[in-house]
């Protein structure tokens, strides 16, 4: 049966790597139908706002985006476009591998392979309670942590272990020092982690987290923690393996998700071909574990690993001499 998928090509080097990336996926046959949709600055030249309605209607109909980076403008009382996804669709896990390829600029070039499970819809980034005092000396921002927020998000964390065959879930927490929320959090974890008997379970505070990541991550299996956190951390993770361009995200909630490459719009460089096009073809490879098609996913990273090992007309930050398209043409040819 035919899926349909919403593609947002979104701002600066979007439309570059989502046309790399289709190109891709329409080489491996896999009867997917895409949907447009517009949303970032060409929405808001067309349509006078960031995320217009009929785009917020084609995601709530096919219940799965594919999205290139979008900008949101700065100032004017504009909100953070992904935030205002996240919120409107209550897409409450975010999830970010790490792995390690071949022939990349990274601190790692093999054995780093770990998945960053973040909680995407509380914690600190709620945006509530935020004030400065009249005389500017004082500023207050309100964190949040439910007990429905931190079960759902640990739940999953061992589910996806379960069933991706993964051992081991480390649960990343503040609770010597923010014994409340961070506390809470904590408690709730255990809570659950004491449910899957079949999966270990350890808990680590952030800061030594970070300092064990950057020494020796491939004690690393699941990390799953809260928002400001997993933040930091997956992008962390992302520098360990190379950098943001091969850093795919997913945005999981219960009645949808976005798929993304989590890098920035790039607008220096869009539209000169150089933009290397992994991240947004990694979080595809996401996309098609989520809508069922976990073969057709693991041949899609395969041939990525496979034209990275061969150094076939690869982008600049990859060392190579290839553009954008002839990149994804290598790829193409490998699926």
């Amino acid at each position: 049966m035919t899926q349909t998928i919403t593609v947002i090509r979104g701002d600066g080097i979007g439309p570059e790597i989502m046309d790399a990336t289709l190109h891709v996926l329409g080489a491996m046959n896999l009867d997917l139908h895409y949907e447009e949709a517009d949303a970032g600055l060409v929405a808001l030249e067309k349509h006078g706002e960031l995320l217009p309605a009929q785009t917020m209607e084609s995601i709530r109909r096919t219940r799965v985006a594919l999205k290139s980076p979008l900008t949101t403008p700065v100032g004017g009382g504009f909100s953070s476009i992904n935030v205002e996804l996240r919120r409107q669709f209550d897409l409450y896990a975010n999830v970010r591998p790490a792995i390690s390829f071949p022939n990349t600029k990274s601190r790692f070039a093999s054995g780093v392979d770990l998945i960053t499970i973040r909680e995407n819809t509380e914690g600190s980034y709620i945006s509530e309670g935020q004030e400065v005092s009249a005389d500017g000396e004082t500023a207050v921002s309100i964190t949040r942590i439910t007990r429905t927020g931190s079960e759902r998000i640990v739940r999953y964390a061992f589910e996806l272990a379960r069933s991706t065959g993964r051992k081991k879930v480390t649960i990343v927490h503040k609770a010597n020092i923010l014994k409340s929320t961070s506390g809470l959090f904590l408690k709730v974890a255990r809570e659950v982690a004491a449910q899957y008997p079949d999966i270990e379970a350890n808990e680590m505070i952030v800061d030594n987290t970070c300092m064990q990541l950057v020494m020796s991550p491939e004690q690393f299996d699941i990390i799953v923690t809260t928002n400001l956190f997993g933040d930091i951390i997956s992008d962390l993770c992302a520098g360990l393996v190379g950098g943001l361009g091969l850093a795919p995200g997913a945005n999981i909630g219960k009645d949808a998700a976005i798929f993304e490459a989590v890098h920035g719009t790039a607008p220096d460089i869009a539209g000169q071909g150089k933009a290397n096009p992994c991240a947004l073809l990694l979080a595809a490879a996401q996309m098609l574990d989520h809508i069922g098609k976990p073969d057709d996913a693991t041949r899609l990273r395969k041939a990525i690993v496979a034209t990275l090992e061969a150094k076939d007309s690869l982008t600049g930050d990859l060392g190579g001499s290839g553009n954008t398209m002839s990149f994804a043409k290598a790829i193409a040819s490998r699926v």
